[in-house]
């Protein structure tokens, strides 16, 4: 086989046999296979597609480049969750240590930022001293200890997800469903899990942009799911406006420690999504007969501190100074903050989730290449959301600033993010399906 050929098969939209997308996979892993050969495949898949069979050959491919994690000596059904990425979606942060409260455990590797979107691990090295780069042996001991762990893909579990997941993000890739389903799967079929509950996010700030995208994505992971027989359930939400209000790594990591000690109420978006996905990750372990029965257990981890206590936790086993959760203003002590305000009365009648993402980014919180450093105190927060009013001269966002050159790009990026009209407009909804295996 020629790595070529196969790029021009897929170029003109042919489908790949499972032994070729495996003879991708391993030579990439062995650098047989160059960056930029794997580029140009990706971006005719991006082009052309794959169907259902060459998709679930490279997820598997990609779990199988390196080692599968066997977690049958943690007791209990281990439960993960997967989000496809947005702005302002801290919902890891919460539902983990929520979930564990409820005596479920969770067994999750999270990523870093991908392109507008944050990522995990990266709002977890805002609190100093966290670690995210346990070992195998670590992971499984933190799990049996206190019933929850997240860190980054331990040891050597789907190395070729990781030097894709690098790649997608700098080469314009990251959007194929195809590729999204395999990278996703991959890491929950390498990470042992025996359930997992995936959101799948659709709209302005989301990879997949429409509620049938979504849907199709959701489809497609499930299938996946089901020929190895995982229990799976996908949770479609809105990205049309970030989820949370915050926007950056300490930003965010402070929203859901907000929410962990009852400070968000219950008709926040954010909380709406971390209950109803917590509900279903409970559900599916066995602790809650459905989906009704567990929200009504995840309200209850909430109100009493349990979940908040389970955070503590998690963070002082991984290194990290509780001290910043407590006093999470510390998480984003910034130089400055400057406000960004509406230039003219009226509602909000729609964000571009997308610019959003951008503007934080524009400050220093996220990524354009995969070699930029990150600084995990800035960022901004929202205080509009789609159908609020809003007067001249509101403010429509706070930044919070460590380099003022970067502020009048981020703050006009921003401007242009939210649009302003005379008509009032519903909301978006928060859910739009739940899809089950």
């Amino acid at each position: 086989m020629r790595m070529v050929d196969l790029i021009g098969r897929k170029r003109e939209g042919a489908a790949h046999t499972a032994e070729e997308i495996g003879w991708i996979v391993a030579g990439f892993v062995k650098g047989d296979i160059p960056d930029y050969q794997m580029s140009a495949w990706m971006m005719a898949v991006c082009f052309s597609g794959m169907n259902k069979e060459e998709t679930a050959a490279l997820a598997l491919g990609m779990a199988r480049s390196g080692d599968i994690m066997d977690l049958s000596d943690v007791p209990g059904i281990k439960v993960d969750k997967h989000s496809t990425g947005g702005v302002g979606d801290t919902t890891t942060l919460v539902i983990a240590p929520l979930v564990a409260a409820l005596g479920a455990p969770v067994a999750k590797m999270s990523g870093r930022g991908l392109g507008h979107t944050g990522g995990t691990l990266d709002k977890l090295e805002s609190i100093r001293g966290m670690r995210v780069d346990l070992s195998i042996d670590e992971f499984k001991a933190n799990l049996r200890k206190i019933g929850v762990c997240v860190t980054g893909q331990t040891g050597n579990l789907a190395p070729a997800d990781k030097l894709m997941y690098a790649l997608r993000d700098v080469t314009a890739t990251v959007r194929s469903p195809a590729l999204v389903a395999s990278s996703v799967m991959s890491k929950k079929i390498a990470a042992g899990a025996d359930a997992i509950v995936l959101d799948v996010k659709c709209g302005t700030g989301a990879f997949m942009r429409t509620p049938e995208e979504a849907r199709e994505l959701a489809g497609t992971m499930a299938d996946i799911g089901a020929q190895l027989k995982k229990k799976i359930v996908a949770v479609i939400t809105d990205m049309n406006q970030p989820l949370g209000l915050a926007v950056g790594n300490g930003l965010e990591v402070r929203e859901a420690a907000q929410l962990l000690r009852g400070e968000i109420p219950s008709t926040d978006p954010l909380y709406r999504v971390c209950v109803l996905l917590a509900a279903h990750m409970i559900a599916l372990t066995g602790r809650a007969k459905d989906e009704q029965e567990g929200v009504k257990l995840a309200e209850k981890a909430l109100q009493s501190g349990a979940a908040y206590g389970k955070f503590l936790e998690m963070v002082n086993l991984q290194g990290g100074d509780t001290g910043m959760i407590e006093n999470s203003d510390l998480l984003c002590a910034t130089r400055s903050t400057q406000q960004v305000r509406s230039d003219r009365a009226g509602y909000i009648q729609s964000m571009d989730a997308v610019k959003i993402g951008v503007a934080a980014q524009l400050l220093g919180a996220g990524r354009e290449k995969k070699t930029d450093s990150i600084d995990h105190s800035v960022g901004l927060v929202m205080h509009k959301r789609c159908g609020d009013a809003v007067s001249a001269g509101e403010p429509l966002a706070t930044l919070y600033v460590n380099d003022d050159r970067r502020a009048e790009e981020s703050a006009d990026t921003l401007r242009h993010a939210v649009r302003v009209g005379e008509q009032r407009i519903e909301p978006p909804p928060t859910v739009y399906d739940v899809i089950r295996q």
